[in-house]
């Protein structure tokens, strides 16, 4: 982990856009598991990346913080927008020790996360769902749905034309 602190910094975050195939290259030698040809911003940051799985064509924004604790799938052309927090660990307040706890995220196909939206462990986003910028995501968000607000709330379904 202490490695990885640096790794990124010093091999990835300097490197403009076009240097993609490079950074997922650094991703996979520090265990991420990558499909195809996804996109990582370089400026996006990746906590614990043998956690993370990246799809072919999927998308992770500039600023965007994945905090891969547990599990984290990203998969086929889902978009992760900038300053995206995407976060596995949370503590239980219910116990006076408060342990760490963690719980996997999904982001299903063709979906697409807004800007500075927030995502909490355990939450799977369903295939083609739209979540509005700046939402906080509490629950699993059904496929096709947009959803928008803190806490994120349906605000309908996908149509389809």
């Amino acid at each position: 982990m202490l490695l990885w602190e640096y790794v990124w910094p010093l091999l990835c975050r300097w490197t403009p856009k076009p240097f993609n195939r490079w950074r997922l290259f650094i991703l996979r030698l520090n265990g991420c598991k990558i499909t195809g040809t996804p996109f990582v911003h370089q400026r996006a940051r990746i906590d614990h990346p043998w956690n993370l799985s990246l799809c072919h064509l999927a998308s992770i924004g500039e600023r965007a913080h994945l905090y891969c604790l547990a599990e984290v799938i990203v998969e086929y052309g889902a978009i992760v927008a900038q300053e995206v927090y995407l976060c596995t660990g949370t503590h239980d307040f219910n116990n006076p020790v408060r342990p760490l706890q963690t719980a996997p995220i999904r982001i299903g196909s063709d979906s697409f996360i807004g800007a500075r939206s927030f995502v909490l462990p355990g939450i799977t986003i369903g295939e083609g769902a739209v979540i509005g910028a700046c939402s906080v995501v509490t629950r699993s968000v059904d496929s096709s749905m947009y959803v928008a607000g803190n806490p994120a709330k349906i605000l309908r379904p996908k149509k389809f034309t």
